[in-house]
């Protein structure tokens, strides 16, 4: 496995992609748009070429991890695209998924992000949970379908490494930080889901777990258990400031800001722009307003 930094915004550590190699060598995200031209550099740098990459597969559709398919399509006409069933149709055409992140992003869209150019559909193949992709012939990669940040994530895990690639499932932990924040954002958020998610995880063993925002952590089990008590611990604080009339980002703020206190405010920004309170308090916002309370009775269980 190849860690490639595909640096949104310029920021060094902040979204990855990563190159399994093989006989049919698949690169798990693309990164967003704006992030094309240093991954396909760094795609020639490791000796891949238009004809070598034989699929690319993205977690779910968020623009951070699946803006650049349709230009990576593009660059690399024989690899075929996975991605969740609930997300292919957005691959072909995705006219309202962007219409959304406008509304979302504002300005940052286009100087952060930018789009997602269309993949023939022809290109894209639905994968399934169970579904394994061949890397080479002792090599599998099998899907993790994996709800609860979005309703069309998947995790990939690698029969070869061990490893197994979370997408935004466990939450944003970037290195130079060293705190893990929960992803929590509008409009799919689903506490009991991404709960069960993350037991799913953990039900497979992974030696590791690779994170879109950032690397590779070699303690996954330890890990999984964090995401679940602070995803509780975002959840309960969310739903006491619904339940009081008060703003949610606000409460998330207030309980959490001093997580990261201590640190650079400049790696700070990166975090707040990334997965900032008033994009994560949507989210919970939206899973209270649709009666997502009854998750948190009952406490945890734990991981499998």
């Amino acid at each position: 496995m190849i860690e490639i930094d595909t640096l949104l915004g310029g920021w060094e550590r902040v979204t990855a992609g990563y190159l399994l190699e093989g006989t049919a060598p698949v690169l798990v995200e693309t990164g967003s748009q704006t992030s094309v031209p240093a991954l396909l550099a760094a795609l020639n740098g490791l000796g891949i070429g238009a004809a070598d990459l034989a699929g690319v597969v993205v977690t779910h559709i968020h623009l951070d991890h699946a803006g650049g398919v349709g230009d990576v399509a593009k660059a690399f006409p024989s690899a075929v695209v996975y991605v969740h069933e609930k997300g292919a149709r957005h691959l072909a055409d995705p006219t309202r998924l962007v219409s959304s992140a406008s509304r979302v992003y504002g300005p940052l869209l286009d100087s952060l992000y930018g789009r997602l150019e269309p993949t023939p559909a022809e290109r894209i193949h639905v994968l399934g949970d169970g579904e394994e992709i061949m890397v080479s012939p002792g090599r599998t990669l099998t899907a993790v379908d994996s709800p609860g940040h979005a309703k069309h994530h998947l995790g990939i895990h690698d029969s070869l490494s061990g490893i197994l690639f979370a997408g935004d499932a466990v939450g944003v932990r970037l290195p130079d930080l060293g705190v893990l924040r929960p992803a929590t954002p509008p409009p799919d958020f689903d506490l009991e889901l991404a709960i069960a998610s993350l037991h799913r995880f953990a039900s497979r063993r992974p030696t590791g777990l690779a994170l879109a925002h950032y690397g590779l952590i070699d303690e996954p089990l330890p890990l999984l258990e964090e995401a679940e008590s602070t995803l509780r611990a975002w959840a309960h604080v969310a739903e006491q400031a619904w339940m009081d009339g008060e703003d949610i980002a606000h409460a998330l703020e207030e309980a959490f800001a001093p997580d990261t206190a201590g640190l650079d405010p400049a790696q700070r920004e990166k975090l707040d722009t990334l997965n900032g309170f008033h994009s994560n308090a949507a989210g919970f916002r939206r899973w209270l307003d649709m009666g997502g309370r009854e998750a948190l009775q009952g406490g945890s269980e734990g991981l499998a």
